[in-house]
């Protein structure tokens, strides 16, 4: 367990808070706090820590020599959110990267995950991206998703633990339970670079967001790097509320996209210079004539639920996640085997500019 003197300051400091998900209740750190991630959950004896923050590199060529000293693994970097999976009191459960229990997930999981794997063991957590068009949380969705959301497995944890197991291992627990799991593109040395950058520009083309490159090592030393692809479409998917990320979020995409096409020689057309411009206004265009026609900019999202008790839960939940936007229940009815919930998310921020300016409002800048 954590020490006492860490968990009463983060207490005191709204660091730790504790949450109850139908009948379970655990504490979870809401941010960083000394050498603590956010997202790391407690209940009873047991710790399930958060997951890592992971560097991302800009350039292959220069970046894997320099964050690398042994082979690396290659697996790809699937375009959904991050979920924890473990088990408790025969129960399975299902974190979000904040450390909340999330009622979809935990409803959804046992679709994809053998329970049998817990049965056997129940001190290991499973690390899953979850994918779709019909996931609540992000607008994007792999191309090979096209219905409903999937589950991938990326990593496991040892509850207790704040590391992974070695990744032969978690091949063997993957081919044990047929566990669902992202692509593995094989292990590669140091001096496979061009191999490397043949997979980023078939993803690319693929329309697909990139890869994770993990030190086959006890170092365990892992980076990220993302296709050109992935970074226009984050662009092209959240300029309809552009004001709800900080500046940093496209000042950061349009220097990675630019660093990506220099080393991979992409030509630099008209086209991407278009591609780029319609990123940007496609969805500030949507917003304005949501804001003159609808009174508000917003987003529909829609989920499929086992559980119609889980759908009502999540909804509750999804409301209390940010002060700057309203989430509103559309409709949950049965659709065959689930209950289909559809919800809107309402950003406060770029509504309430867009009809300030809209009616004639000024702004001084």
């Amino acid at each position: 367990m954590l020490p006492q003197e860490v968990l009463r300051e983060a207490l005191k400091r709204g660091k730790l808070k504790s949450e109850n998900f139908q009948g379970f209740e655990y504490l979870r750190f809401t941010d960083d706090f000394k050498d603590v991630p956010r997202g790391t959950v407690l209940y009873k004896d047991t710790v399930i820590w958060g997951y890592p923050h992971i560097g991302r590199i800009f350039q292959l060529s220069t970046g894997i020599r320099e964050q690398f000293s042994a082979p690396f693994w290659v697996e790809e970097k699937v375009d959904g959110y991050n979920a924890r999976v473990f088990s408790h009191e025969g129960q399975i459960y299902a974190l979000t990267r904040g450390g909340y229990v999330c009622a979809f997930t935990t409803d959804r999981v046992l679709d994809f995950v053998n329970p049998r794997f817990f049965e056997d063991n129940p001190h290991l957590v499973l690390c899953m991206e979850v994918a779709g068009p019909e996931n609540p949380y992000v607008e994007e969705s792999p191309p090979y998703v096209r219905e409903d959301v999937r589950f991938f497995l990326f990593d496991i944890m040892v509850k207790n633990r704040q590391d992974f197991l070695p990744y032969r291992e978690k091949l063997k627990l993957i081919r044990e339970y047929s566990l669902p799991s992202v692509e593995n593109f094989g292990l590669f040395n140091l001096d496979q670079v061009e191999e490397l950058k043949g997979i980023l520009r078939r993803l690319n083309e693929e329309k697909r967001e990139g890869v994770v490159l993990k030190e086959d090592s006890p170092k365990d030393k892992r980076v990220k790097y993302i296709t050109s692809y992935a970074n226009l479409n984050d662009i092209r998917v959240t300029s309809l509320n552009m004001l709800g990320l900080p500046p940093d979020y496209y000042t950061n995409r349009l220097l990675r996209l630019a660093l990506f096409i220099e080393e991979e020689g992409i030509e630099k057309d008209e086209g991407l210079y278009m591609e780029l411009g319609e990123a940007f206004l496609s969805g500030l265009f949507e917003a304005c004539r949501m804001a003159k026609e609808e009174g508000k900019v917003r987003r529909v999202f829609r989920c499929r639920f086992r559980s119609k008790e889980r759908a009502l839960l999540f909804i509750e939940q999804i409301k209390h996640v940010s002060t700057h936007i309203q989430v509103n229940q559309l409709s949950l009815r049965k659709e065959g085997e689930f209950w289909l919930l559809e919800f809107e998310k309402v950003f406060l921020n770029m509504t309430g500019l867009l009809g300030h300016l809209l009616g004639g409002g000024s702004l001084v800048d």
